[in-house]
């Protein structure tokens, strides 16, 4: 179900101000975050080692956490390194810990083999630091399965429909535009497409200055989906008929939509995301439009989104059929479906390696009398 040797979004960083213990299942696993005192993050397995009480209840102490049911105290590495009454502590007592790095405003954890964890690997987009790029972070859970909500921003078609009134404008988009170009790539796919000399759509509409406002547009898309559900939108708008499309770029106006999907469960989803803009100045009141405008048309996503789930939980037999427009999102589940395989592929094949311990029974267990 999940893959697991990769890089997820665990956190804004602001979820980590003023000395929080985030508590946050993370491919249903339980996990502390919080902020040592020297300002680095740390992600802990939300569950003492004693008596299973979880750790997001107790307090911090410096850079370390003390279960507060019989005290026992953590380490940044999840060492227990005191224990209330006792001086001999075993040297493997203690609870798991991740790596965790925090970049761009993102905490990003990895659930795998820490002996893997390469921050090398986390996806870069430059626009989430770069100052003139302006926006309010978000995030929402869904009561779905995050492939479903992949597969929806998979699809530009469904802006017409899901839409009408928000982010999308018409129901003529689904009809008269179709993709410039899907690109297949090793961990995701870019899609491409453009709308020609349309009115804008209304989440644009409500920013742009009066002498702008229904005047049509030039309007192009460009989504990158990445392993395992990352997902970045580069929208721009252009005065119809300016030739945006060869390149010129006067009077145009850009967005960037940054969204991560992360596994609560199998059912369930932490939904990360903001919309960028790089124009308008000092006027946040765009942003603030911005934001709410997004909120509306996740929200028309949403309620679909936790229907199918429904749907889908009701009949584990159903198979979905595939149209064209879902050439992306097909593509990205097969390849996401081949990364897990390997994966566990290569987890059997460790754990075949391993040598074996058979545990010796005591005289009552083996049936003998003692």
């Amino acid at each position: 179900m999940f893959l697991k040797n990769c890089w997820y979004v665990a956190a804004w960083d602001h979820e980590l101000i003023d000395g929080r213990m985030l508590p946050r299942t993370i491919l249903e696993e339980a996990v502390l975050l919080y902020k040592s005192e020297t300002g680095k993050v740390v992600a802990l397995q939300d569950r003492c080692c004693h008596r299973g009480v979880p750790l997001h209840l107790g307090r911090r102490e410096g850079d370390c956490v003390r279960c507060m049911y019989h005290g026992l105290k953590f380490d940044p590495t999840g060492k227990c390194i005191q224990i209330p009454g006792q001086e001999v502590i075993p040297p493997k007592l203690g609870v798991k810990s991740y790596p965790v790095i925090e970049k761009d405003h993102l905490v990003w954890i990895w659930m795998g083999d820490p002996a893997k964890a390469d921050p090398a690997q986390i996806i870069d987009f430059p626009y989430l630091r770069e100052p003139q790029w302006k926006g309010v972070p978000d995030y929402m859970h869904y009561k779905a399965n995050w492939l479903l909500i992949v597969d929806n921003l998979s699809d530009f078609a469904h802006l017409a429909f899901v839409h009408t009134k928000t982010l999308g404008g018409s129901e003529e988009y689904a009809y008269v535009t179709k993709p410039v170009a899907v690109e297949r790539q090793p961990r995701g796919f870019r899609v491409e497409r453009w709308h020609m000399d349309a009115p804008p759509p209304p989440f644009h509409n409500k920013v742009l200055p009066a002498e702008l406002k229904g005047k049509h547009v030039d309007r192009r898309n460009i989504g990158h989906m990445h392993i395992p559900g990352i997902f970045f939108l580069e929208s721009m708008f252009s005065p119809a008929g300016s030739g945006s499309e060869t390149g010129n770029r006067e009077g145009t106006k850009e967005y960037r939509n940054c969204q991560f999907m992360t596994p609560e469960t199998r059912s369930t989803t932490h939904f990360f995301w903001t919309y960028l803009n790089n124009w308008e100045g000092e006027d946040h009141n765009i942003s603030r439009s911005l934001h709410q405008s997004l909120i509306e048309g996740f929200m028309e996503d949403k309620h679909l989104i936790e229907a199918q789930q429904k749907v889908l939980d009701a009949d584990p037999e159903f198979k979905m059929l595939a149209v064209a427009a879902d050439a992306a999102l097909s593509h990205f589940r097969w390849t996401l479906d081949k990364l897990v395989a390997a994966e566990r592929a290569e987890e059997a094949t460790r754990q075949a390696a391993e040598p074996r311990t058979i545990p010796i029974k005591a005289p009552h267990q083996a049936g003998l009398s003692a």
